[in-house]
């Protein structure tokens, strides 16, 4: 069939759930249902659910005591069994015609975008506790958009053909890898946990995939979703458990052909460095591709638009409660700008914090950090701000009665190396820093050296030589540059997403920079008459 072409794709609508509408009340009764269930979520390994003697219950972050699932972990002998079942699945669906695979995932992106998507929204809010619209935003519109844009991006890389002169026919075949790839995949966005196994999948590679506990129930109907659309047993075995036992055994096996990793810096290196020590047993180098977190900046200019930059810093910093690799946490902001800033950033985030709470209600702005660790860092983080004597603007507040919530909270530092302007903290917490209006590029310069990171970041600015020098001097400093919008908000075939530095391998997904990479090419020379003399005409 190498005459089909894929449907061209195009960006999944986004529905708004507003008060009184049929998707509103369809989704708030797929909530309630869920709400009463606490469901089995076993491992699924070659087709296969499997279930251990050891499992953990999975919970609300905001309300301790929904309890959603009873998940198992997978010891040492299920990632064997995963990874045997991975080997087996591929000779056949690496020969598979690229046009049969693309419509599973097509088919599974139309199942996920209709009748599935309350239950994978429901699960995502629940689960982790998002509100509506950023479940909506990613667990629904996003992930349909990887899988229907990374069909076409696949169909786009076998188009790409070298040139064939007369009497001969060269071409490209773009094999997947050998051995199998561990997909390792965070918490905070179900469209990214379905894109880690399923971008490689979509190439012929087959996938060991370990979601985040902490996103075991969205997970669970993701895996469900896909073998609805037809995928083919042991194509993607889903492990649930503990991510170091179950990279120690994958990245153990000889046949260990490549990682895709989204998660901190610190388990990422960790991954890289074991990975290295046993290089020298692998049949490949594997294809290692990982984003691995961010500390992201706005910096605004004298020029910049007050009401629209505050909205930015609000949305950037505070949706999802801060917990995205792309959230604002360290603002740039000028002395004259200030006092309008100051005023509509602290009436923003009092304002946000009434609309804190449990995200079953739809018209709440935000849920629970995901637990009880990250709580304790943020509750920590704040207090010690407040000891050092830095300016708590707004929020500062925690709340474990019930769940994990921490206030929308800015700080407000004259240090810009301040611990809150440098670490990762994954939560709801802003830092500002006051810079005067004649040290732009000043500011610039810290902008770029502060921290480790290079993932996002925006500028606010009128004066268009002011963006110029933005653009320039901060080359380096975010793989994703936003020019007077918030630094979140990446759209799949729009904005390709990833940073360098201590934030990735800046291998972009949601574009064909990703999908080239779980692909092994074999370039193929065919001549139509071969020579039949071995001497060269100079030899006379």
């Amino acid at each position: 069939m190498p005459g089909f072409r894929v449907p061209p794709p195009a960006n999944e609508p986004v529905r708004t759930y507003a008060p009184a509408s049929a998707e509103r009340a369809s989704l708030e009764s797929r909530i309630a249902e869920m709400s009463k269930e606490r469901i089995d979520a076993p491992l699924v390994i070659g087709g296969r659910e499997v279930r251990s003697s050891d499992t953990f219950t999975f919970r609300a972050p905001h309300r301790h005591d929904l309890e959603l699932a009873e998940v198992h972990a997978a010891g040492t002998e299920d990632v064997t069994a995963a990874i045997v079942a991975s080997k087996a699945a591929h000779h056949d669906w690496s020969r598979w015609d690229p046009n049969e695979r693309a419509a599973v995932f097509l088919r599974a992106a139309d199942l996920i975008a209709g009748p599935w998507r309350d239950t994978i929204n429901a699960a995502t809010m629940l689960g982790q506790s998002k509100s509506v619209h950023q479940a909506e935003i990613e667990a629904a519109c996003e992930l349909v958009d990887f899988l229907r844009f990374n069909v076409a991006f696949a169909e786009q890389l076998r188009d790409m053909q070298p040139y064939s002169p007369d009497g001969m026919w060269n071409r490209m075949e773009y094999r997947p890898l050998e051995g199998f790839v561990l997909a390792i995949s965070p918490f905070n966005f179900t469209a990214i946990a379905c894109n880690l196994p399923t971008a490689p999948a979509i190439m012929g590679n087959t996938v060991v995939w370990k979601p985040s506990e902490k996103q075991a129930l969205a997970a669970h109907y993701t895996m469900a979703a896909l073998r609805a659309a037809g995928l083919p047993d042991g194509v993607i075995n889903l492990v649930h458990g503990d991510g170091g036992l179950v990279s120690d055994v994958a990245t153990a096996d000889p046949d260990f052909g490549g990682l895709h990793f989204t998660g901190s810096a610190d388990v990422m290196r960790g991954l890289w460095r074991k990975i290295g020590e046993r290089i020298d047993t692998y049949r490949s180098f594997p294809r290692i591709v990982g984003e691995s977190g961010g500390k992201d900046f706005v910096a605004a200019h004298p020029s910049a638009q007050v009401d629209a930059l505050v909205v930015a810093l609000g949305r950037g910093a505070f949706e999802y409660q801060g917990q995205k690799c792309s959230a604002a946490s360290r603002a740039y902001i000028p002395r004259s700008l200030w006092p309008q800033v100051r005023d509509g950033l602290g009436d923003l985030a009092r304002e946000a914090k009434q609309s804190m709470g449990d995200v079953g209600d739809l018209s709440t702005f935000m849920g629970a950090v995901i637990d009880g660790k990250a709580f304790a860092k943020h509750r920590d983080a704040i207090e010690a701000a407040r000891t050092a004597g830095v300016e708590v603007l707004a929020g500062g507040g925690t709340d474990d009665s019930e769940g994990w919530f921490v206030d929308p909270t800015v700080l407000v530092t004259d240090d810009p190396h301040y611990d809150t302007m440098e670490r990762e903290l994954f939560g709801p917490i802003l830092t500002v820093y006051v810079y005067e209006d004649d040290d732009w590029e000043d500011a610039l310069d810290l902008v770029d050296e502060t921290g480790p990171y290079a993932l996002t970041g925006s500028v606010f600015a009128e004066d268009r030589h002011a963006v110029h020098e933005a653009l320039d001097r901060l080359r380096d400093a975010a793989g994703n540059f936003y020019v007077n919008d918030k630094p979140t908000g990446s759209i799949v075939g729009q904005q390709p997403f990833g940073g360098a530095r201590g934030s990735g391998t800046n291998d972009k997904a949601g574009s064909l920079l990703n999908i080239v990479r779980w692909s092994s090419a074999r370039a193929i020379k065919e001549l139509s008459v071969p020579p039949t003399d071995w001497r060269y005409p100079h030899m006379g």
